[in-house]
């Protein structure tokens, strides 16, 4: 959305409304960033506000009212528009018993988080209003609370968390003080919203330097509030095919894979059981036995704590389960069809694996041309055998079930489910007998007994 609709809610307003652009919008507007939303405030109170618009043929709906807020339909879009106002006690760690509506400007933008944030830009022209410094602190790329930080978080505890998120979007770094004051505010953080908390994590591992942003939860003891379970990666050695311990190569992967939920996400837990598995054998050498199973289960545990949707829990299992196999030059053809058709059950797109695979690769950190010019090798007679759309699953198979009931003259039953799985491996390791005929002839000689 452009100014101009802003511009015709300015003209509704009057301009006594002061009518401006605050919070992250103006953040993104400085530094050139496309943004989603346009936040604005008003010296108007919520009523005048929903009359004026109304009057000028705006639709408005009454959204927040108890905290001074309207939502003003502008090009089919909601944009928020509230009043200037200060915050009462906050006792639930996350929003304010009571505001106060009527104050001025300076005040409104004294309440909010970090300086990058408390900005004002008139809609209808001006100066940048920046009481706190804002400007100076994005040109220096510096996150800080504004005034006391352990105020700040003392009012609401999703403030440590967006700290380190803001850091992995914006690469900045979180000014000492501000960083200092995260640990003394983690009793307030824990009251924050298991579905809140989720949000902000996900915007951190999506963000441009997530690495960034996992290296402060890790310092400011938000990862142990949060992740426990990914604690003891910190400083666990690994093996001679690693140049990494555990925690560093798993911020290698994350930073590597496309800024995906599901990819960001499995690429944070994908390694997280090889603390618990690990064991050093009679050679001296580390190993991580069963690790591939013991992190699909600690990666189930979080996703489930942090209510992660459905949908992003299945993908990540898949490619957690499936990041330790590597197909080689050895894989025969039966082989390689048997792994793309588990990809297909799970639902994985080839691409994805492969996208998981190679940053699993590159954050390894030894023998880097060696592992590309496999990992590439291997996805071409992929990408080409799958291009052929052999037969992978039982969709695909030329005798459907109920083909197959009419050829035994039985009623379905677990033999039916016992017969598809035979014909599969069969049509697996040949493709070419994937014919009504051959597979009628086979299902002959393999009807189960049950």
């Amino acid at each position: 959305m452009t100014w101009a609709p802003l511009l015709r809610l300015q003209e509704a307003l009057g301009p006594q409304a002061e009518l401006m652009i605050v919070g992250g919008a103006v953040r993104d507007e400085l530094l050139g960033r496309p943004h989603a939303d346009w936040d604005l405030a008003t010296k108007l109170l919520p009523q005048a506000v929903m009359e004026r618009a109304r009057t000028a043929g705006l639709k408005v709906i009454p959204t927040g009212l108890q905290h001074g807020t309207v939502t003003v339909i502008l090009e089919d879009r909601p944009v928020e528009v509230t009043t200037f106002r200060s915050d009462g006690d906050y006792l639930d760690g996350r929003r304010p018993e009571s505001v106060r509506l009527g104050v001025d400007l300076i005040e409104d933008l004294s309440r909010r988080d970090f300086t990058i944030n408390a900005m004002a830009l008139p809609v209808g022209g001006g100066d940048l209003v920046d009481p706190f410094g804002g400007r100076t602190d994005l040109a220096a790329r510096v996150i800080r609370a504004v005034g006391d930080p352990l105020q700040r978080f003392g009012e609401d505890g999703l403030r440590t968390l967006r700290a380190c998120r803001f850091a992995s979007q914006l690469g900045f770094e979180v000014e000492p003080a501000t960083l200092a004051a995260i640990p003394q505010r983690l009793g307030v953080a824990r009251k924050v919203a298991v579905e809140r908390v989720f949000t902000e994590l996900d915007k951190l591992l999506r963000g441009a330097e997530p690495q960034r942003g996992l290296d402060l939860l890790a310092q400011s003891g938000l990862l142990d509030l949060w992740l426990p379970e990914l604690r003891p990666m910190l400083g666990c050695g690994q093996n001679r095919h690693h140049r990494h311990d555990v925690w560093v190569h798993t911020l290698e992967v994350v930073r590597l894979v496309p800024a995906e939920s599901g990819l960001r996400w499995a690429a944070l837990l994908h390694d997280a059981g090889k603390p618990g598995t690990r064991s050093i054998g009679p050679d001296g050498e580390i190993h991580f036995y069963g690790h591939e199973d013991y992190s699909l289960e600690i990666a189930e545990w979080i996703l489930e704590r942090l209510r992660a949707s459905h949908a992003l829990r299945k993908e990540v299992a898949a490619l957690v389960r499936h990041h330790g196999t590597h197909p080689t030059e050895a894989w025969g053809g039966p082989a390689c069809r048997r792994f793309l058709g588990r990809l297909v059950e799970e639902g994985l797109p080839l691409d994805q694996w492969a996208a998981f695979g190679l940053a699993d690769h590159l954050a390894k950190g030894l023998d880097l041309e060696a592992r590309l010019v496999e990992h590439d090798r291997m996805l071409s007679r992929l990408g080409a055998l799958a291009a052929a759309r052999p037969p992978l699953a039982l969709r695909d198979l030329a005798l459907d079930g109920g083909a197959l009931m009419k050829l035994a003259d039985r009623p379905g039953g677990p033999w039916l489910g016992e017969l598809q799985r035979r014909l599969l491996e069969a049509v697996l390791d040949d493709p070419a007998i994937n014919t009504p005929e051959r597979l009628a002839e086979l299902a002959q000689r393999n009807l189960p007994n049950n």
